[in-house]
C-alpha cells in the first residue's frame, strides 16, 4: 500500500501546534490515505496531518502517545511505553497502522501489545477518520494512521541527524542518529534508535514496578529515484522490553509490590517482562507511465513475542507471527478533470506458539481484495469521488496442544465502498460530506483466546460464534477561515452492527484473576469534533479544541448500554507566542528582519497549554466490568528555538513541561485504571504519570 511523503516544503513551513485549526493553510499537502495521492484540500474524508515540527516540540514515550493530542484521537494505555490508537471510540483492529508503506503487523490483538514502530523514524503522521475499508480492507472500520518515513532528499544533498532527549519522571534517556544522502539518484538512510526508562511515579503510587522499559531500533534504506520512478528496498528491526505491570499491593502498607531484580531507579529488566522483536522487509516500487503510474508495494514482517514470568531465562508465552503484505495499484493522470485509481492488495499470515503456556491457538490467516475509485474535480471549487472494493479473508485455527479448542476454518467475504464530496462556499467557508461503509473480521484473541492474559491482568474467553462487524459511517465537516480567525466543525454518524467487546464474567476461572469474555451486538457511535483557532496578530495564536463521542449498544438495559472504553470528553485549550519566526524577530504588530549574527536564535516559541478530560459516566457498568472516571484538568508548558551559527541551523532545542501541577489521575483510557485495590487508600488501579519534563537537542547537518 503506497504512501507517499507529505511534500517536505510544508515540513518546514508549518510551526503551529496543531494542524486542526490551519490545515486549510496546508491545502496544498498531498494525503494518500483516501483514493490515492490527492491534495488535502480534496480530500472528501477527514484527514489530520501531523507535521515533523508537531512530533519534535511533543513530549512522548511512544509514537501512539505522540498523535494522541490531535482531536479526535486518544490512546489506550498500559503505563508509561505502550499504546494502541483509538480513533472517535474505536481502537483495537479496527485502525489500521502503516509504515514503510505496509500495514504493520505485530499482534495487535493483545491488550498491551504497542506499535512495534520507533518514533524518531517517523518524519509526520497521516490520520484519516472514518472507515477506509476502501484503501485497506478489512481492519481500517474505524480509520487509519500512516506514519510516513522521512522523504528522499534531493539529487547530491547529504543529511546527518542527531537527536537527544531526557525525561525527568521515568528517567528516560533517548538518542537518534541517521545518515541519509542522494547520489545521482541512488538514495540511502540509515538510522539507529534507543531509548530506556525506568519506573514512573505519581503522586497516589510512587514509583509503579514494571513500568520500566527498553527499546532499540535501527533503519536502513537504499534505493533508485529515476526519471522512470523508484525502487527503494527498506530493513527496519525494533526490540522491546517492557515490565508487566501487575499491581499487587502489601496489605499493611498498601505499597505496590515489585518483582525479582526490580530498582526503583533501575533500567534493567525485572520479572515479570515481556521480549518483543519485530523485522520488517520492504520492497517499495512506482512505475511512471504515459498515462498514470504503476506502483507496486511487497512486505514481510516478522514478530516474537516471550513473556517472562518466573525466570528470567525460561519464557512461558512465546508467539512467533510471520506476515505477507503485497499491493499492486494503478492511478491514472487527470484528463478532462477525472482521477482513477485501481488496485489489488492482500495478506497471509502465520501465527506459532513455542511457549510453555499459551493464550491464542496457532493460526493461518490469508486474505484478498480488489478496488477501483473515480475522483472528479469541478472548475478547481468542487471534488466528488467515490470506489467500491471486494474482499475475502480465510482464518484456519489449529491446536496442537490438548484443549478443548478444535481445528476449524473461517471464511469471510464482503462489499465496501465510499461516496463524497467537497468544495468552497463562498471566499471563506469549505464544506465537505462523506458516507463509507467499513468492515471487520473477528480477531484471532475474540474468536478462540482462552487463558491468562498477564498484561491484562485477566483470564480472558473467546467466542468462535462471532461474526463480522458492518459499519455504515456519515461525515459532516464545515472549515472557516480568514485573517484572523481559523475554525472547523466535524461532524459524524456511525452504526456498527455485530460490535465485538469484552464484558466480566461474574465467575473465577483462575484464582487472582478477573475473567472476561467477548461478546457483541449492535451499537452507534455519534460525535464531534470541533475548534477555533485566534491569531490577532502573526506572532500569537490561541487555540481551542473540543472532542466528543457518545458510543451506545442499541436495545440493551440501562447498565449495558454504553460501549466499553469509550473516550471521555476533552476540551484542549493553548496559547502560543512565536517570538521570531523565519529569520525575522515579531513583537507586537511590526516584524523586524534579523541580521545574521555569529550566534542567534530562529522560530522560537513558548506556549501554555491545558487537557481537560470530563467525568466519563457512560460507562458499560454491568458486573463491575467499568466504573466512573473522574474528570481532571492538566496543565503544560513549553518552549523551543532553532539555533543558527552565521544563519545556518546547528541545533533545535526544547523544554516541554507536562502535568506541571502533578496531579493525580486516571485516563478512562488506562488499562491499569483496573488493577487490584490498595487496601489502605481503598483507591482501585493505578494512576497515570505525574509531573514530566522533558529536554530535548537536535542536531541537523548538512554534509
Amino acid at each position: 500500500m503506497a504512501a507517499q511523503e507529505v511534500e517536505p516544503e510544508h515540513h518546514h513551513e508549518e510551526d503551529s501546534t496543531d494542524v486542526f485549526f490551519r490545515h486549510l493553510q496546508l491545502g496544498e499537502i498531498t494525503v494518500t490515505g483516501v483514493t490515492g495521492d490527492t491534495k488535502l484540500k480534496h480530500s472528501t474524508a477527514p484527514v489530520s496531518i501531523v507535521t515533523p515540527q508537531m512530533l519534535r516540540s511533543t513530549s512522548s514515550t511512544n509514537i501512539i502517545d505522540a498523535i494522541a493530542h490531535q482531536p479526535g484521537i486518544s490512546q489506550l494505555t498500559t503505563g508509561s511505553g505502550i499504546s494502541k490508537p483509538i480513533i472517535r471510540g474505536l481502537g483495537y483492529n479496527r485502525v489500521v497502522v502503516i509504515s514503510e508503506g505496509i500495514r504493520q503487523e505485530g499482534q495487535q490483538w493483545g491488550d498491551e501489545h504497542g506499535v512495534e514502530v520507533d518514533g524518531s523514524s517517523v518524519s509526520s503522521v497521516e490520520i484519516l477518520k472514518g472507515p477506509a475499508s476502501l484503501m485497506y480492507g478489512s481492519d481500517a472500520m474505524a480509520g487509519v494512521v500512516i506514519l510516513h518515513a522521512p522523504p528522499t532528499l534531493a539529487e547530491g544533498e547529504t543529511h546527518a541527524h542527531v537527536g537527544t532527549e531526557y525525561q525527568t519522571n521515568n528517567g528516560l534517556f533517548a538518542t537518534n542518529l541517521s545518515l541519509a544522502g542522494n547520489h545521482k539518484g541512488f538514495v540511502w538512510d540509515a538510522q539507529y534508535g534507543r531509548k530506556m526508562a525506568h519506573a514512573y511515579r505519581n503522586p497516589y503510587d510512587g514509583y509503579v514496578p514494571g513500568s520500566q522499559f527498553l527499546e532499540n531500533s535501527g533503519r536502513l534504506m537504499l534505493g533508485l529515484n529515476k526519471y522512470w520512478g523508484h525502487s527503494r528496498l527498506t530493513w527496519s528491526g525494533y526490540y522491546l522490553q517492557p515490565g508487566i505491570i501487575e499491581g499487587e499491593r502489601d496489605e499493611t502498607t498498601g505499597e505496590l509490590v515489585h518483582g525479582e531484580g526490580f530498582m526503583v531507579h533501575g533500567y534493567g529488566k525485572s520479572l515479570p517482562f515481556q521480549q518483543v522483536y519485530h523485522h520488517k522487509l520492504v520492497w517499495d516500487n512506482a512505475l511512471d507511465l504515459p498515462e498514470g503510474s504503476l506502483k507496486a508495494v511487497v512486505g514481510y514482517q516478522q514478530n516474537r513475542r516471550q513473556e517472562f514470568e518466573e525466570s528470567a531465562d525460561d519464557y512461558e508465552l512465546y508467539f512467533k507471527l510471520h506476515t505477507l503484505t503485497y499491493d499492486l495499484r494503478y492511478v491514472t493522470e487527470e484528463w478532462d478533470d477525472w482521477k482513477l485509481s485501481a488496485g489489488i492488495g492482500g495478506m497471509y499470515q502465520n501465527s506459532q506458539n513455542k511457549g510453555e503456556e499459551f493464550l491464542i491457538p496457532e493460526y493461518r490467516l490469508s486474505d484478498i481484495g480488489g478496488y477501483a475509485t473515480a475522483t472528479r474535480t469541478l472548475d478547481d471549487y468542487w471534488t466528488i469521488n467515490g470506489g467500491m472494493r471486494y474482499d475475502h479473508r480465510t482464518i484456519d485455527i489449529t491446536n496442537p496442544h490438548e484443549t478443548c479448542i478444535k481445528n476449524y476454518i473461517l471464511h469471510y467475504g464482503n462489499i465496501t465502498g465510499s461516496a463524497g464530496i467537497v468544495g468552497n462556499l463562498g471566499e471563506h467557508f469549505n464544506l465537505r460530506l462523506n458516507l463509507a461503509r467499513g468492515f471487520r473480521t473477528p480477531n484471532i484473541s475474540e474468536l478462540a483466546s482462552d487463558g491468562i492474559h498477564e498484561g491484562s491482568i485477566r483470564y480472558e474467553l473467546g467466542n468462535r460464534q462471532l461474526k463480522a462487524e458492518y459499519s455504515l459511517q456519515a461525515d459532516l465537516g464545515l472549515d472557516f477561515t480568514s485573517r484572523y480567525v481559523s475554525a472547523q466543525l466535524a461532524l459524524f454518524a456511525n452504526r456498527i452492527d455485530n460490535y465485538i467487546f469484552t464484558h466480566r464474567l461474574p465467575i473465577t476461572i483462575e484464582e487472582g484473576y478477573l475473567t472476561y469474555a467477548y461478546t457483541q451486538g449492535n451499537a452507534r457511535l455519534l460525535g464531534f469534533e470541533a475548534g477555533v483557532d485566534v491569531h490577532p496578530i502573526h506572532s500569537i495564536h490561541f487555540g481551542n479544541t473540543f472532542s466528543f463521542v457518545d458510543a451506545q449498544l442499541l436495545h440493551q438495559p440501562a447498565d449495558a448500554t454504553y460501549l466499553p472504553f469509550t473516550p471521555a470528553p476533552r476540551w484542549t485549550s493553548e496559547l502560543k507566542w512565536e517570538l521570531t519566526h523565519h529569520s525575522h524577530t515579531t513583537f507586537g504588530h511590526h516584524t523586524h528582519p534579523v541580521i545574521p549574527a555569529a550566534l542567534s536564535l530562529n522560530n522560537l516559541f513558548i506556549a501554555a497549554d491545558i487537557d481537560h478530560y470530563f467525568k466519563q459516566n457512560h460507562i458499560y457498568s454491568a458486573d463491575e466490568t467499568e466504573t466512573v472516571t473522574p474528570a481532571y484538568t492538566l496543565l503544560g508548558l513549553s518552549a523551543g528555538t532553532d539555533v543558527l551559527l552565521h544563519g545556518v541551523k546547528v541545533a533545535e532545542l526544547y523544554l516541554l513541561a507536562d502535568n506541571l501541577l502533578d496531579c493525580a489521575y486516571q485516563n478512562h483510557l488506562s488499562r491499569l485504571k483496573y488493577a487490584p485495590l490498595n487496601p489502605v487508600t481503598g483507591r482501585r488501579g493505578i494512576y497515570n504519570m505525574g509531573r514530566n519534563i522533558t529536554f530535548k537537542v537536535v542536531f541537523p547537518m548538512e554534509l
